[in-house]
């Protein structure tokens, strides 16, 4: 039966299909099952994180007809169907390096992990295209399929904001492997977010680390920011320039662009003007290349360091900004090397026959497996084996994770939906390999730490 709010979610998704075509690529969500003997060398998290006897009291610990109760509502799995997980990825435009990086780790997690409860499971995409309409257009048609259990997404912060409220006003739970806006996860977020997780680090670290490698580790005392209005960029270089201050340095321009952006002159002259040793610029792939090229023709920043951050995480940017990437910075995600971590990178070259394409593929592995050990401890059979999860009980469970042995260390999520670990960041540096052939010498030297 449709409730009311299943009959509103349908009339959004009515609404909004007049400007799909414009909105989207395809006008069908990609939904597959995933096999599961693609990637035999990829230890599964669920295996290495199956409770024990004495731990696993979450298992099983509610019934079906309990689970019916979840005051968020709850999802049915016959027994040949598979379970339903949706993903909102950016997969178009310039960004896609950034969406289509996170969803390799998303369907390699799948492939790893095999059936869950006997169930096989499957992935349903959508693109929300790094914008705020692109993320309210994804997270409508996401919730309006009652079979989805939770989302893996979004990739940009500005596509979170306006798909949060969606997806929580249906019970669905969503964890992102690369938002990191602060007010995503502040304390006072909006009563609408607070289904929201995430895996990736939260921008009021990587601001305060961007900060400090600018000044104590390349001893430079002015700084510029350019940010392009979206939630991520304004609020990462907000913190960039705050924790600067606070080390004593000097930020002498604050300066805004637009999304689509051609010409750069006019912010580039006037922030010249304040002479910066170097300007801090956390934007994403198109707006940043033409920065980074402009930056180098105009005026008084020949020789000014230029540094980004995790939306230019991608040979992409290098592309588009050509020879003069080379010798910046960005600061962005970074995986320790372990054995685990070289055998999801071998998988990643056998399954796409190439590398990493971006920064969150392995919080991507992580924020999938965490979802699918929160299936399992959400969910109880029927007697004819029909398979139910509660929506709440899925909340709780993910909330609940602590400690939790991920590719980019050991996850532990708080109240607000922070789970990263502070570890999973670093400061790359842009080399004359990487400007030669990105894709092939794709990632860039780690300097700091």
């Amino acid at each position: 039966m449709l409730t009311i709010r299943h009959w509103t979610v349908l009339l959004l998704v009515a609404l909004l299909s007049l400007t799909a075509a414009a909105c989207t690529p395809s006008d069908e969500p990609d939904t597959a099952t995933l096999p599961t003997d693609a990637v035999a060398d990829v230890e599964p998290t669920a295996a290495d994180a199956m409770p024990t006897e004495a731990e696993a009291p979450i298992d099983g610990a509610m019934t079906a007809e309990e689970l019916r109760a979840d005051p968020l509502g709850f999802v049915e799995i016959a027994p040949d169907d598979p379970i339903e997980v949706g993903a909102m990825f950016v997969l178009s435009g310039a960004n896609a390096d950034l969406g289509t990086d996170s969803r390799d780790g998303v369907e390699l997690a799948i492939e790893a992990y095999g059936p869950l409860m006997g169930h096989e499971v499957a992935l349903t995409t959508e693109d929300e295209q790094c914008s705020p309409e692109g993320g309210q257009t994804a997270a409508t048609r996401l919730a309006a399929n009652d079979n989805i259990v939770g989302v893996i997404g979004s990739s940009c912060s500005g596509a979170a904001k306006p798909a949060i409220p969606i997806l929580n006003e249906v019970g669905l739970v969503m964890i992102s492997p690369s938002n990191t806006a602060p007010e995503l996860t502040a304390p006072d977020r909006p009563a609408e977010f607070a289904g929201y997780l995430r895996t990736a680090h939260n921008d009021s670290f990587q601001g305060s680390v961007a900060a400090e490698f600018a000044y104590n580790q390349l001893g430079l005392r002015t700084a510029a920011t350019i940010h392009d209005g979206s939630p991520y960029a304004q609020q990462l270089q907000q913190v960039f320039a705050d924790r600067f201050t606070e080390l004593g340095g000097t930020v002498a321009a604050q300066e805004a662009i637009q999304v689509n952006d051609v010409d750069m002159a006019p912010v580039l002259t006037s922030i010249a003007a304040s002479k910066p040793e170097i300007i801090y610029y956390p934007i994403f792939t198109q707006e940043g290349g033409f920065v980074t090229a402009q930056a180098r023709e105009t005026p008084g920043l020949e020789s000014t360091v230029l540094m980004g951050a995790d939306g230019l995480y991608s040979p992409s940017f290098v592309e588009a900004a050509g020879a003069a990437a080379e010798g910046m910075y960005l600061s962005g995600p970074y995986v320790a090397s372990s054995d685990r971590y070289e055998a999801f990178l071998a998988s990643l070259k056998e399954r796409y026959g190439r590398g990493p394409i971006s920064g969150f593929h392995a919080h991507a592995y992580d924020a999938a497996n965490m979802l699918l050990d929160a299936v399992a401890k959400a969910s109880a059979e029927d007697a004819d084996g029909t398979l139910v999860v509660g929506r709440q009980a899925l909340r709780d469970a993910l909330f609940a994770m602590e400690g939790y042995d991920g590719l980019t260390g050991m996850l532990t999520c708080d109240d607000n939906g922070d789970c990263a670990t502070g570890d999973a960041l670093a400061v790359f540096k842009i080399g004359a390999d990487q400007v030669a052939d990105p894709d092939t010498n794709w990632p860039p030297e780690v300097v700091y730490p």
